[in-house]
Parts: structure tokens; sequence; C-alpha cells
């Protein structure tokens, strides 16, 4: 389940109770739903009993009872508490952690691209991610992309607005917003060309330290690049690599992906199949399931920062949930259905990372 289906299921909660007399109040166009703010509140929050208190004149805690008893037992939501003054927290069921990993296969490259009308997060921004293969292969073409002929100076001078530019045009083409007149980022420049930097960085480094930054942020260029943990896009590419790895090894051992409990084999006699997924799981389905929402934000807001931070938090969760449940068998182990879903699970990472680093231009490397 993405933010945006339980925005319209909540939404959908808030009409019923309009509709029955339960709530006297105007019913709102959208709900926002978003991760909580720490751990331990579920994998989404809502303020939207707080938002309706006043119209409905009653305590916000009575308007979240209302929807919390309208939205338990709904699919894909395991439990649905009140915290605080009448926050809304929910805790998502396994069945949409699978239904997530099954949707993010099936779409492939189009999840979170909206450019070839296949619905909200599906599609190919295929000219724009061709002339992104080329920039990145060519560090002279960076600035120009083929779809619309983005010019560097609609951004400002120097490297770090031809690259802004052009991967806004193809954030934007992604989110379906382009061509449209959404206004420029002012940013803080560097001193270096492009060329400079490429040769000293590499294109990948050289992209990644120029759009990191929020825009009134000054870039910060290191001496060299540094293949190792503590450099933010080393980890999101190994990730995708660990992925492409995994995919790999598995092969070897006879058996593929397929989505379904990630949680470890239930003991015997307990009724169940499976635990419940760890929190670690639960937290990287609330990262997979927020891409198409990064994507959109980012293009909205003038911000390729926001995707860049996105893929690091992606790949930093990968790596704590592959710690707790390791998605290939170990030692004389067989492999066993809890081991497809975890492969299927690694496998839809690789795939929001890969569609993310495409996007901004950097490569997605199978072998790091």
């Amino acid at each position: 389940m993405t933010p945006a289906e339980l925005s319209r299921t909540v939404l959908r909660s808030v009409r019923g109770a309009v509709e029955e007399r339960e709530l006297s109040v105007p019913v709102p166009a959208r709900i926002v739903v978003q991760p909580p703010p720490r751990p331990g509140c579920g994998d989404y929050a809502s303020n939207v009993a707080l938002q309706l208190a006043k119209p409905a004149g009653r305590p916000a805690r009575e308007v979240a009872e209302i929807l919390r008893k309208r939205l338990a037992g709904t699919a894909g939501i395991d439990r649905v508490e009140i915290a605080g003054p009448g926050f809304l927290n929910f805790t998502l069921g396994d069945g949409a952690l699978v239904a997530l990993v099954r949707d993010v296969l099936a779409q492939g490259t189009g999840y979170g691209d909206r450019s070839a009308g296949n619905g909200p997060v599906a599609g190919r921004v295929s000219a724009a991610l061709a002339s992104a293969d080329s920039a990145s292969a060519d560090p002279a073409s960076v600035g120009r992309v083929s779809a619309g002929r983005v010019s560097a100076g609609r951004f400002g001078p120097g490297a770090r607005a031809a690259v802004v530019g052009e991967v806004l045009e193809r954030i934007g083409a992604a989110a379906g917003r382009a061509g449209r007149a959404d206004g420029h980022p002012a940013l803080v420049p560097v001193p270096d060309d492009l060329a400079a930097l490429t040769a000293r960085l590499g294109t990948d480094e050289a992209r990644w330290i120029l759009l990191r930054p929020a825009a009134h942020d000054p870039v910060r260029v290191p001496e060299r690049p540094m293949q190792r943990e503590s450099n933010p896009r080393f980890r999101v590419q190994y990730a995708h690599a660990r992925t492409r790895a995994l995919v790999r090894n598995a092969a070897d051992l006879g058996f593929l992906s397929e989505p379904g409990g990630v949680g470890a084999p239930a003991a015997e006699g307990s009724g169940a199949e499976f635990r419940p997924a760890p929190a670690s799981a639960h937290a990287l389905h609330t990262l997979l399931a927020g891409h198409p929402s990064v994507v959109e934000a980012a293009a909205r807001l003038r911000a390729p920062d926001r995707l860049v931070r996105h893929l690091e938090a992606t790949a930093d969760a990968f790596f704590r949930w592959h710690d707790d449940c390791p998605p290939l068998p170990v030692g004389e182990q067989k492999p066993l259905a809890v081991h497809r879903a975890r492969l299927a699970l690694a496998e839809a990472t690789g795939t929001v990372l890969a569609n993310g680093l495409r996007l901004l231009g950097i490569s997605a490397p199978e072998h790091l």
C-alpha cells in the first residue's frame, strides 16, 4: 500500500462518516499521510482528526475514534491507533508489503513514472532517460536534453546549473509535469566547470555532489572520489549492486524471487506460516512505497536533492533489513519460500534504486 492509496482509504472513511451522519464536516479534497516523526508509531500517520475537529465541533480524539473504527479491519491495514491529541497511526499488514513488492516488480522501470499515462506511478521517460545515458557518458552533453533542449542558462551559469537543469527536466517528465513553468531554483554556484569536476571525480561522483545539496546550500567538492561506505553515492550504488548480486547468487542456487512473507518461519504448532515482518522490513516498505511521491515532490519543489536523500535513506534501510533478514540460505539450508520472498523485496529495492539513479543521470552498476 502506497501513501496515496492509504490517503484515499482514509478519505473514504471520512466520506462514509459524513454520509452516515457520524460527522458533520466538509469532506476534504485530500488527506495527507506520511511516515511518523519517530520509530514505534506505525508505518504512517495522519493529523486528519485534528483538522476536522473544529468544523465538527468535537474533540479531535473523538473524531479520531470514529475514523479508527471505520478503518479497523481494512485490507492491508493491520492496526490503527490514536496517539497524542488525536493523530492516527497506521501499521500496515504483511499483505500490504507483499502487494507493494509485486507492484514494483510488475512496473519495473516504470515505477515512479507518470510520463506514459500508465497510471499514477507507471510509464517511461524514454526520451529523457536516453538523453541521460548519453549525458552521463559524455560530460560535454550535460545540460542538453533532447526532450526540450534544456540549456544551462535557464538555471544560471556553471556546472551545477547545467546538471540541475537537466535532471529537473527529467524528473518533471517522470512526475507528469513536463513543460510546466514551475520556476527555477536559485543555486549557490561552484567555481569548477563540469569538465574539470568530471575529470577529477568521475561522472557519477561529480553529478552526485552537484545534486545532493539543497539549492541554497553550497557544494562541498572532495579532493577525490571515495569508494567506501562513508560516501553516500557509493553506498547507494553498492546497495543496488548488492541486490543484483543476490539475484545472481539465488539463480546459482536454483531459485527465483516470489513476493510473500519475509518474516522468519513461525514456530511449529503456532498455526501461522511466518512470523510478522520485522520493523526493518516495514521501514524499507515505507521508503519503497514513497518513491513515486518523492519524485513528484522533487519535481513540484524543483528540488532534486529530495530524490538524492530518499535514495540514501532507501539504501541504508535496505542494509539494515538485509542484516535482519538474510535473503539467501545459510550453510546447508535449502531455499525456502521465505528466501524467495526476501529475494523479491531485495529485487524491488534494486528497482527503486535503479529508477532513482537513472533520473539523476547516475549509473546503477550490476557489479561494484
